[in-house]
């Protein structure tokens, strides 16, 4: 599955995160290595999603 990552040069490396995960991100000291961090790191938040779900009830609110 493909993912948008935004990357960002920063003073340490490169910042690097996945806009329709909240929270996801990671680094790097290269581009490469922060774009293969956060496949890592991706993987890591779906698998935590998943065991997050696993036995959660589903319910739809209205708002606004």
């Amino acid at each position: 599955m493909r993912y948008q990552v935004k990357l960002k040069k920063t003073e340490e490396g490169y910042a690097v995160w996945c806009p329709t995960w909240p929270g996801c991100w990671s680094q790097g000291d290269t581009e490469e290595e922060a774009l293969e961090n956060i496949k890592d790191a991706i993987q890591a938040y779906l698998e935590t999603l998943e065991e997050l779900n696993q036995d959660a009830e589903s319910y739809y609110v209205e708002v606004g």
